[in-house]
């Protein structure tokens, strides 16, 4: 029955007939049904079960662990920060330090059935709104160039929403999925001449035309106006403020923060927690001695919070380490998360619950699509290790640099400090490695330019982050860069491979 209507609608825009020019709708809908019917009538033939269709297929399959998470994380964020209830938070951030606190926390009083709607109610609209703004600017350009819509855009659609925060307007996600789909990819022809990554080309068009939009407190719910004044309500209901208060900020943000912020502040202020076990301990110590002597009371590492923040903000001529008082509050957070206390534990940044963008939060699902991708030939793995490697290697080395200079590194930024492992756990950068490093088409096609094209992305991402006070997130940046240089990468790569060749055959 389905098959002699669709028949029926592709009699109606045969050549010749007024409707022809539809003909590219009717097909879309036929060949993402059923195989296209076309068989060839010469050699050469190649036999093979994946066509584009499958191909774009199997990656939304992938995705869809990224996908459920994203609906899941989006609606327990909202449900916990826009509830106004400062218990609730609290019960929350204290329950989600153990998987099985937060399991616990999610499940009691049938608490899931609003986590899900939450996040339905955030999520789906934003795919939808994606998908049909995108498709329809396809198969506009489709039926004026007469050509078959292609099903690039069934993977398009799906990362452009989740690399967006969730309090996005429907309006702003439908206007840059346009603008960036013509500018990234139909000015070139189509799908497969696209020359950067045209879910990240669209992210760019938003993020440097409503950077407000994009930056900032919007990653929790779906209106940042209530979000903001839950949380003001639940901080005056508690009576807290500063380092105490409750806020929205991602874990990005929180490493997001001044180079005037050294090892030693990180490592101070851990220490009353760890003890010894921070890194640059015997110059605590040292420093610690000098304050004492000035006068100053207290034990190292069993300091209240206030003799804390005045070693740490104390002059240097006295004993203290000389941070800014500006800057105490994010050499706290920056600490925090430094040293996995309070809720920035590495299950739970690995898990995935935090704030940030709808689909980006989880390393484990992300691993989840890389093993099918993988598994059926879908994704390049180089394409994945490269850029992995090119993040931690990069990371590595700034870690490794950060421990020479005085005092043992003391006395450099705490940027250059920070764990090379968490690097890979921070923002969207596992999604990036799994999801938009590896797109077939602004990616090199050769193997070895597939491992320097990744790894640069991975290098370029670490830099950005570590050196560009200003922008926290870099692997937007870094892959549509990546993705520029390919077709030159390539083209040495393959000059390599020729002049190799040829040694190898004595010409």
């Amino acid at each position: 029955m389905l098959r002699k209507f669709l028949d029926y609608q592709l009699s109606l825009v045969e050549k010749g007939k007024p409707l022809h020019r539809l003909r590219p709708l009717i097909d879309a809908l036929d060949t993402f049904l059923y195989e296209p019917a076309i068989n060839t009538k010469r050699g050469p033939h190649i036999r093979d079960a994946i066509d584009v269709k499958r191909w774009m297929l199997i990656v939304v399959f992938a995705l869809l662990p990224a996908f459920l998470m994203a609906i899941w994380n989006t609606g327990l964020q909202s449900f916990v920060y826009t509830s106004g209830n400062y218990h609730l938070m609290n019960e929350y951030l204290q329950g989600a330090k153990t998987f099985e606190g937060y399991l616990n926390f999610a499940l009691q009083e049938q608490r899931y059935l609003t986590i899900l709607g939450q996040g339905l109610l955030a999520v789906i609209p934003v795919v939808i709104v994606a998908y049909a703004a995108g498709g329809l600017c396809e198969a506009l350009f489709a039926v004026v160039r007469g050509h078959e819509i292609t099903e690039g855009y069934l993977v398009t659609g799906i990362l452009y929403a989740l690399i967006l925060p969730s309090t996005i307007p429907y309006w702003m996600t439908a206007v840059a999925v346009v603008v960036g789909i013509i500018l990234s990819k139909e000015v070139f022809g189509g799908s497969g001449y696209n020359i950067v990554n045209p879910a990240l080309a669209c992210r760019a068009f938003l993020f440097f035309t409503f950077p407000g939009r994009m930056s900032g407190d919007v990653w929790v719910g779906t209106n940042p106006t209530k979000t903001r004044e839950s949380l003001l309500k639940m901080n005056t209901e508690a009576n807290l403020s500063g380092i105490d208060g409750y806020s929205q900020a991602t874990k990005l943000a929180r490493f997001n923060v001044s180079h005037d912020i050294k090892r030693i502040h990180v490592d101070a202020i851990a220490s009353n927690n760890l003890g010894s076990n921070v890194g640059t301990f015997p110059a605590i110590e040292k420093q610690y001695a000098k304050w004492s002597a000035a006068g100053h009371v207290g034990e190292l590492t069993h300091l209240d919070r206030d003799q804390l923040q005045q070693f740490v903000t104390g002059p240097l001529t006295e004993g203290g380490l000389g941070l800014n008082p500006g800057n105490y509050e994010d050499a706290y957070h920056l600490a925090s998360l430094t040293y996995g206390l309070e809720h920035n534990g590495n299950w739970t940044l690995f898990f995935g619950d935090r704030i940030g963008s709808i689909g980006e939060t989880s390393m484990f699902t992300c691993l989840l699509g890389a093993f099918f991708l993988i598994w059926t030939g879908v994704g390049s793995w180089r394409s994945m290790v490269g850029m992995a490697l090119g993040a931690f290697g990069m990371a590595l080395l700034l870690q490794f640099a950060a421990s020479f200079g005085a005092d043992g590194g003391a006395w450099n930024s705490a940027l250059f400090g920070f764990p090379a492992f968490k690097h890979l756990l921070l923002g969207g950068l596992a999604f990036a490695i799994v999801f938009m490093v590896t797109d077939p088409v602004s990616s090199p096609d050769m193997n070895l330019s597939r491992w320097i094209y990744s790894a640069m992305a991975g290098v370029v991402t670490v830099i950005i982050r570590t050196v560009n006070p200003a922008y926290p997130e870099g692997v937007m940046l870094a892959i549509l860069m990546a993705n520029v240089f390919g077709p030159l990468i390539d083209y040495y790569v393959l000059q390599y491979d020729r002049k190799r060749s040829m040694r190898r055959a004595g010409i």
